[in-house]
This record gives structure tokens, sequence and C-alpha cells, in this order.
């Protein structure tokens, strides 16, 4: 008889922003790391329009990909699961998105749960903060940013409005819309853009 995975309760975590941006998921810990970058991208709010890579004990994890040279410390990532790379409580692994504004994610594994059979999972408990726009130009630019959006009389505000979908908003976050979306295909997932 086979056995149900553990799920997972782990943290995400935007590194350089402050005040900071997280999100908590319970997540089986068979999930392959393909599909949990997909998890991690609807669960913060990214896009998928840039590369990516998870990040632990020097060794890098992604998409095997024939026009960069591959160092042995690279993995392709579509037969690692996360347990793989991640089992004991408070361990940490990162997980890098855009590779110019270079969004350093920490990961790290609050506990361990037995499955619920009445949850679908992955599933997120909670989180704070909207995600950073894409392009916005890494941690230090998006903060100035933030701090321009919340000054009204800046004179960079108007150029900023302009830019920024006209609902965002750097305090907003909806639990309950990522758990709409991480029930979709592809975890709700966008299709990476080429």
């Amino acid at each position: 008889m086979l056995q149900p995975p553990v799920i997972f309760q782990i943290k995400i975590t935007l590194i350089g922003v402050t005040p900071p941006i997280w999100r908590r998921l319970q997540v089986p810990s068979d999930l392959f790391l393909h599909d949990f970058h997909k998890v991690i991208q609807t669960a913060m709010g990214w896009e998928n329009s840039h590369l990516h890579q998870f990040v632990k004990n020097g060794r890098t994890f992604g998409i095997a990909d024939d026009e960069f040279e591959v160092s042995d410390r690279f993995m392709d990532y579509t037969s690692i699961r996360l347990i793989d790379i991640l089992n004991k409580e408070k361990e940490t692994i990162r997980y890098i998105y855009d590779f110019g504004d270079t969004w350093i994610h920490e990961i790290t594994l609050e506990k361990q749960l037995k499955p619920s059979l009445n949850d679908y999972y992955p599933f997120c408990v909670d989180g704070e903060r909207n995600c950073p726009p894409e392009d916005s130009g890494g941690p230090w630019a998006y903060m100035e940013m933030v701090r321009v959006f919340n000054s009204p009389t800046h004179p960079d505000r108007l150029e900023i409005m302009e830019w920024l979908d006209e609902d965002w908003n750097p305090e907003s976050f909806n639990v309950d819309i990522v758990n709409e979306m991480l029930m979709e295909e592809d975890f709700g997932c966008l299709p990476l853009i080429d």
C-alpha cells in the first residue's frame, strides 16, 4: 500500500525587502522541483517571465539548457523532488527568480505534517504584502519605488503610477485568490514567456 507523502509547511521570504514579503504554504514533500517552481510563482504573485533556479549547499537545480555551459554542480530539476533537497525542520534552500533583478527567496521547512484527506495541496496558509512588479529592478529599486508610491507629493510618483497597474498596492495580499489559483492547471502558474 502506498503511503501518502508527508506535507511540508514551508515559509518563503523574499530576501532584501523590508517590510518582509512572505508566504506560508503546505505542500506535498514529493513535489517535483519544476512543479514547486510553479507553486512559488503563483503564491508569490510572479508572472513566470524570467529564468529561475534553486540553490542548496552550492548546488544549483534548474532547467537543463544546451545553450549554456553547465557546471558539475548543476542538476536538471525535472527528476528532483522537494524532499530530496529539503527534509529537516529549519533547513533552508534558496529560489532565485529573474537573474537580472535577482529576487532571492529563502525557503524554510517549518514543520512536517500528516496529510489531511479533507485538504487540497498545495495550500497557502498565510502571507503578507504584494509581490513586487516584474522588472522593477530588484530589492533596492523596489523599495525606492514603494517609498515614492507612498509619497503623494514626490515628483516621480506620477511616472510610477503610470507604470504600475492601477489597482496595485504594496500592502495587499489575498490568500483566498492564491488558493483558488493553486487549484488550477499548473498550479495557476502562467506559461513561461520566451
